[in-house]
């Protein structure tokens, strides 16, 4: 028999968010993860804060709310508020009722900033890797490290010389037209009046120079986590500095490896790598030249080891350019775009521990 279209709308409801949320579905096992780490950054919330004045948002509702924007690909902060107000997993991740009010977007947009400004991103993530059971997981003694390009949002149209001198727009509203063939562009003559900050860059011969950032993580091998990023300007330079300075602010054993590719392997950063206590496991660029290193390193399995565990960083990588989609930022800037550079690989850490904790308990 036919069902009859009867409107089921009534004026209250006995179901809660989270009985809505599907028993086995993985924000399940990523949350617990998030609260304890919240709890650990309680202090810090507390030095970003004014103790007087009107309540703001929670800053644990405002970092999860953002996660939710990285765990869905979800474009902008106004499709997100959306989003919370109609998705009741959502709410319940969040940690707001079903008759809860949601944040008008400028507001959330500007008690974000705070955020932003008291790195709070990277102290997430720290927080999170001092878990004890996510502890249990790690190595403390054997790592890698490698950076990607990110894409700004910046067109290269804005790329225009800094003396000033630019095309004329031949149509209102229309930038100009102008032709790049044969005129050499360069980051000392040129820069981005969008992001001042991009520059035009590309990684290896044969590809589109584009005017990005480089994102740097450093993962333990033993489980792939990220224990460590940074975002920088596109330089040539800039993921063996980059590499230094996220070791010098490592805290792990006295003796470490570090795993990387043929960009790393230069004279300086095995140098400076060996100064501070690591041994340097980088992949041999021996086309037209001499390696930096030689089989005084190479001829250990340790070393064999590090070259194919370094590979899993690709991951990371993978996960936040498809995934979280990442692969351009929506930000300007080297401190936003930086800022959600290192929330995205926070996410990337819970995806792989909601897995890793979930084999663990088997």
């Amino acid at each position: 028999m036919r069902g009859a279209d009867r409107q089921t709308a009534t004026m209250f409801s006995y179901l809660s968010p989270e009985a809505m949320v599907p028993p086995d579905h993985p924000l399940r096992a990523i949350r617990p993860l998030v609260n304890a780490a919240l709890d650990r950054l309680s202090g810090d919330f507390d030095k970003i804060y004014s103790p007087f004045g009107r309540d703001s948002i929670a800053p644990e509702k405002l970092l999860r709310a953002l996660l939710l924007q990285v765990f869905f690909s979800i474009r902008s902060e106004r499709q997100l508020m959306e989003q919370i107000t109609y998705n009741m997993m959502f709410r319940w991740f969040v940690g707001l009722s079903m008759d809860a009010p949601v944040w008008d977007v400028t507001v959330f947009t500007k008690n974000r900033e705070r955020l932003l400004a008291g790195d709070i991103a990277c102290s997430f993530l720290k927080a999170m890797l001092a878990d004890p059971q996510v502890q249990a997981l790690m190595s403390d003694e054997h790592f890698s490290v490698d950076g990607t390009l990110i894409k700004a949002w910046a067109s290269l149209k804005s790329f225009k010389p800094k003396d000033g001198v630019a095309a004329e727009p031949t149509e209102p509203g229309r930038n100009g037209d102008v032709d790049f063939r044969g005129k050499p562009r360069s980051n000392e003559t040129h820069a981005s009046t969008t992001d001042p900050d991009a520059r035009l860059y590309k990684k290896a011969e044969g590809q589109a120079a584009q005017l990005c950032y480089i994102g740097h993580v450093m993962i333990e091998n033993k489980s792939g986590l990220v224990v460590a990023s940074t975002l920088t300007q596109a330089t040539g330079t800039a993921e063996r500095e980059a590499a230094c300075a996220m070791v010098d602010d490592l805290d792990a054993g006295d003796r470490i490896t570090i795993g990387a590719d043929k960009a790393y392997d230069s004279k300086d950063f095995v140098a400076d790598m060996r100064e501070k206590g690591a041994t340097p496991h980088v992949a041999q660029n021996t086309k037209g030249r001499r390696s930096a290193i030689d089989a005084r390193t190479t001829r250990h399995a340790g070393y064999g080891i590090s070259q194919r565990k370094r590979k899993r960083i690709e991951e990371v990588f993978g996960w936040i350019k498809s995934a979280a989609g990442f692969r351009q930022t929506r930000h300007r800037g080297t401190g936003r775009v930086g800022w959600m550079f290192t929330l995205n690989v926070a996410a990337y850490n819970l995806v792989r521990l909601s897995n890793l904790l979930e084999a663990a308990a088997a």
